[in-house]
């Protein structure tokens, strides 16, 4: 499970921003939000408030590069290919530094400290930190430049450090080359899933993968479609169709040369499809007489989409004891739907103590009754262009059963748009 994490020149977080998973004191909704695992106390969930470009997305976009980074520099990156991080370019003494990462995680009963900074150019530090049973951290590998200083209980490293690029992780080669604690560690890292709340074709994508291919579609079936049931939306099946050519030929907008249409379809291939749902039909009495298949895309409203999309990425999450972070989680979603879905990672369904961090405008969501103070977080820029994370139990006297999004919207805790007066802009313009 994840401890916390933490980002520094990335984007717009100029100084090192943590979130922390790390359970407070506070024994509010600790049966159901709070998971023991050796002497931490983790939280399950964790949501992310702020105004819009205030560094939400870009917290969980230094995430997904941290989890691809670990996954892909080895064998994704060639000697001389650019190491893809965007360092705070507001600050011209930024924009020359590294970006900084750093996760600290429990697996498989140890805890793991894991870092590193990286330039466009080069990975300039890297460090791998374990304890377990003891006060101490232990040394398993540090990297300063290409000097690698492999650890006496990491001596997997050690026939590799020679063959590692500027541009690669040590941990990622290792892993390459069998190392069995690096290995482990890349494959709970690899357990990161990240999707968007707005663009979810590629998160329908994986649902339809769950739903139709035989390895998967015998146990995630019947839950998604329970699921999709249980949401009252009037479906009573889901299927994945095989598009036809004119189906697929259909799709591409009217006026796109004919030339680069035919290059379209024929990059699709055979392999496209399309998703459409059952509806129960009924006579004049009221009987069920039937059902009627419904194009997804094109019958079925943008939330009832997105509410099947995210079904599929969400029971994984949940099966597997992984970490799911969601952009925009209830764009498109009626409230009740959106804590439903936060509602599975914080009920009896999570019984491998998966995680759930989430990035939303919902102020529906902060109940007191349903949501505890440290899991609530604010992502706000200052003046310059800053971005910078704090949590709600930071601030004194907040009662856990005070009015949490009364407060907020009122811009007490901060993370809300200094708005000005938009009408007078309009004037301005006349």
């Amino acid at each position: 499970m994840l401890i916390e994490f933490s980002v520094a020149n990335y984007r717009s977080f100029k100084d090192r921003a943590t979130l922390s998973l790390e359970a407070s004191r506070d024994d509010w909704l600790e049966e159901s939000h709070v998971v023991r695992t050796g002497d931490h106390r983790l939280l399950r969930t964790a949501a992310i408030y702020g105004a819009n470009a205030g560094g939400k997305s870009n917290f969980l976009s230094a995430m997904a590069a941290f989890r691809d980074l670990v996954k892909n520099s080895s064998k994704s990156l060639q000697l001389g290919d650019r190491i893809p991080v965007v360092p705070f370019r507001l600050q011209t003494e930024s924009e020359r530094a590294p970006s900084h990462f750093e996760a600290v995680f429990v697996h498989n009963g140890t805890r793991y400290r894991y870092g590193f900074e990286a330039t466009s150019e080069a990975v300039t530090s890297e460090w791998l930190f374990s304890q377990r049973d003891s006060i101490r951290e232990t040394n398993l590998f540090t990297r300063e430049g290409t000097r690698i200083d492999v650890g006496e209980a990491f001596c997997e490293g050690r026939p590799v450090e020679k063959l590692t690029r500027p541009n690669a992780l040590f941990l990622s080669v290792v892993a390459q080359f069998n190392g069995e604690i690096a290995g482990s560690i890349v494959g709970w890292m690899n357990q990161f899933r990240n999707i968007s709340g707005i663009h979810d074709q590629e998160t329908l994508g994986f649902t339809v993968r769950l739903l139709s291919e035989p390895q998967f579609a015998a146990v995630y079936g019947p839950m998604i479609l329970d699921l999709v049931k249980q949401a009252d939306m009037g479906i009573d099946g889901l299927h994945r169709r095989d598009a036809s050519p004119e189906k697929m030929a259909s799709i591409i907008p009217a006026g796109v040369p004919e030339s680069i249409r035919t290059q379209i379809l024929n990059s699709i291939g055979t392999g496209a499809f399309m998703v459409t749902t059952s509806h129960r039909k009924y006579g004049s009495d009221e009987a069920p007489v039937g059902s009627v298949e419904f194009d997804f895309e094109s019958e079925e409203s943008a939330g009832t989409q997105k509410f099947i999309a995210l079904t599929g990425p969400f029971l994984h999450t949940l099966i597997e004891g992984s970490i799911l972070f969601v952009d925009e989680l209830e764009a498109r979603l009626h409230p009740l739907l959106t804590k439903a879905l936060v509602d599975l990672f914080n009920g009896p369904a999570n019984r491998k103590n998966a995680q759930l961090i989430y990035a939303t405008h919902d102020e529906g969501l902060l109940d007191p009754k349903w949501i505890r103070r440290d899991q609530v977080w604010f992502a706000e820029k200052d003046r310059r262009g800053a971005s910078r994370l704090y949590c709600l139990d930071e601030f004194n006297g907040v009662r856990k059963e005070a009015k949490f999004s009364k407060e907020y919207l009122l811009g007490q805790f901060g993370g809300v748009p200094r708005l000005g007066n938009l009408e007078e802009a309009i004037h301005h313009g006349r």
